[in-house]
């Protein structure tokens, strides 16, 4: 037996730990851990901006994948360091927990509060080139993989000042390194909506693009954006305070409104600028103030009477379009992706502050409160209408024999084993046919819908739950939605959408990921949602045959697999009920030989904002999304 001792403990040194567990930095290592990198570099740059220095910040995506951030603030420190006698960049790009963030006097507030972004992204870069424009000359040093290769030199005189960091993601570390343009004009987007007066703009070097974001009026017009065109039931209301809260300097900014257009909450939240994509103690705070204050104000208004029963959080959110944003020091995040805020100085803070003012402004318009008191008391009679649903749904399923609980039209798998099932959720009769004939019986089921199912986006909960298709799809399913989600009754490991690869097979694909983000976040969550893809072409000859999944692919196929020959045949497939069950089988249902695309929730949210876009009442924006579009089409049904 080999002898544990010292030497049996390994030291990590430098950054080497950042690249042996880059997931314990950045989240992950697929594409959202990809573009953290890009939040870390473009949040220090914010943080400029936010101690008064920097007015613009460019992003260039590079045409070889690299990725260049640079802003107009003071520029890195050059100098060497007191005590380690290093240049102070090469220390913040090559040490964990070094930087300006942990001094208050160099910056306020900071998002990037742990100090690990910039050397992290060096970490897990390939290379990392960086220069600084400060005292009348340009300063360069570079990296590769954390380590400096490249020593800090002048190059030349500059006037301004400002820094410039460029990297390209190492292919080793990282699933893929191919950029995404409109996640990270999303992105962008956000943080100038949340920075009035700072200017973003992307270029993106891989096809011309390029994109500047600036807006003045700040929260107000991110609250309009979050509408997507539903008219809201009362202007905006906004907050923004500044104070010494138990001993610490605190900010917020607030924006939030009501509309009719649709059921759930559309709640954003940042601090210093970073979203908090899990909520925290901010949004708690938040939230207590809005039901407190509101029942308060419905009971001395007379808007809710002696017999009705107080309003819940939920009855108060339904409807709500809401960002919060503060500011604090020290922060405490739940993880280095700071993606829910933990610090307990903020849920007293924001729920003084918000109670205050929105008291406030309830005392000014008591007509206009009265209207939101309304429209929480409608929500509450939903709810208690779906929940009703859902009781006589659970009723039902105790009284019927193990499988009676499940659609007709279901055909099941033979297996009771969800770890190994899968539901293929498919569009048409036609479709289920074909495919019931190609599925393995054992661990594949079928469930056929008939047309497009209900936009769950305009309808509330307790319409959706008497719609047949929805249902169908529920009992499915087994979880239940909403709040009656049980996540340990899900009854297959893998609920696949196969739909045709056309434009109706492109939407109804959108509103049935629309369906399991609103109402079954958790399934997105956990990786159990994917996306079938069928080929849309079929290409033969002779006993050689390929399948084609664009247009594009099929000329590549011509010129390469069948060598330009010109006795190729060409099927193209209008739906899958084309398919005979061989072809289905190969192409779509094979674990063997099939591509499932796992849907995640930045997925089925862009998609929800998408359809929101394109299928809503606002036609300005969907126009503006058209035009800006239309010369990346590459395939249009005629």
């Amino acid at each position: 037996m080999t002898e544990y001792s010292a030497q049996s403990i390994s030291v990590l040194k430098g950054l080497e730990g950042v690249r042996k567990r880059p997931a314990m930095y950045i989240g992950s290592t697929d594409v959202r851990g990809l573009h953290h990198l890009v939040w870390e570099v473009v949040d220090n740059a914010v943080d400029e901006h936010l101690a008064g220095h920097a007015k613009r910040i460019v992003v260039r995506i590079l045409d070889d994948g690299g990725v260049e951030v640079s802003d107009d603030g003071r520029g890195i420190p050059i100098d060497l360091h007191p005590t380690e006698k290093l240049p102070a960049v090469e220390l913040a790009l090559t040490t964990l927990h070094a930087g300006g963030k942990f001094d208050r006097q160099s910056y306020a507030v900071s998002g990037g509060l742990h100090g690990v972004g910039v050397s992290v992204v060096n970490a897990l870069s390939t290379r990392t080139e960086v220069e600084v424009l400060r005292g009348g000359h340009r300063h360069t040093i570079a990296f590769s993989q954390g380590a400096k290769i490249e020593d800090l030199a002048k190059a030349g005189k500059a006037k301004g000042s400002g820094t410039l960091v460029r990297f390209w993601a190492d292919p080793d570390i990282f699933e893929t390194t191919d950029l995404e343009h409109d996640r990270i004009a999303e992105r962008l987007r956000e943080t100038a909506l949340l920075n009035p007066g700072l200017e973003i703009m992307l270029a993106d070097d891989r096809d011309g693009r390029s994109q500047t974001f600036r807006f003045q009026h700040g929260l107000t017009d991110f609250v309009s954006d979050l509408l997507r065109g539903k008219e809201p039931l009362v202007a905006p209301i906004e907050v923004s305070d500044e104070r010494e809260y138990e001993g610490q300097p605190v900010a917020i900014d607030l924006a939030f409104t009501w509309s009719d257009g649709f059921h759930d909450d559309r709640l954003r939240s940042y601090v210093n600028i970073v979203r908090t994509a899990d909520g925290g103690t901010h949004e708690e705070g938040f939230r207590r103030a809005l039901t407190t204050t509101l029942n308060k104000f419905g009971r001395d208004s007379g808007a809710l009477l002696k017999k009705d029963p107080n309003l819940t959080g939920d009855d108060v959110r339904e409807g709500l379009v809401a960002v919060v944003s503060i500011k604090l020091p020290d922060p405490q995040f739940e993880g280095q992706t700071k993606g829910r805020l933990g610090s307990t100085i903020a849920r007293g803070y924001v729920e003084q502050v918000v109670a205050e003012e929105l008291a406030a402004w309830l005392a000014k318009h008591k007509a206009k409160g009265k209207q939101i008191i309304k429209r929480a008391a409608v929500a509450a009679k939903a709810r208690q209408a779906a929940k009703a649903a859902r009781e006589l749904t659970r009723r039902k399923g105790l009284l019927d024999t193990q499988s009676a609980g499940l659609p007709g039209k279901l055909a099941d798998c033979t297996s009771r084993d969800p770890s190994e099932t899968e539901l293929y959720i498919v569009e048409g009769d036609s479709a289920g046919g074909s495919s019931k004939s190609a599925r393995d019986r054992h661990t594949q089921a079928i469930l056929p819908l008939r047309g497009k199912v209900l936009n769950v986006e305009k309808a509330q909960l307790n319409r959706v739950l008497e719609n047949a298709e929805i249902q169908a799809l529920v009992k499915a399913i087994g979880t239940g939605v909403g709040d009656a989600y049980d996540h340990d009754r899900l009854r297959y490991d893998k609920i696949v959408l196969m739909a045709d690869a056309d434009v109706d097979g492109g939407h109804i694909t959108t509103l049935l990921l629309t369906f399991f983000y609103r109402l079954t976040p958790k399934l997105i969550e956990k990786g159990h949602l994917y996306l079938a893809q069928p080929p849309l072409y079929q290409l033969r000859k002779g006993t050689k045959v390929a399948y084609a999944m664009s247009d594009k692919e099929r000329d590549t196929l011509l010129r390469t697999a069948f060598k330009r020959n010109s006795n190729v045949e060409i099927q193209r497939f209008k739906g899958l009920g084309e398919m005979d069950a061989d072809q289905l089988w190969a192409t779509t249902m094979d674990p063997g030989r099939r591509t499932l695309l796992r849907v995640n929730i930045d997925d089925a949210a862009r998609a929800d904002e998408l359809f929101v876009l394109l299928m809503g009442n606002q036609t300005d924006p969907r126009r503006d999304w058209i035009v800006t579009n239309a010369q990346f089409v590459e395939n249009v049904d005629v």
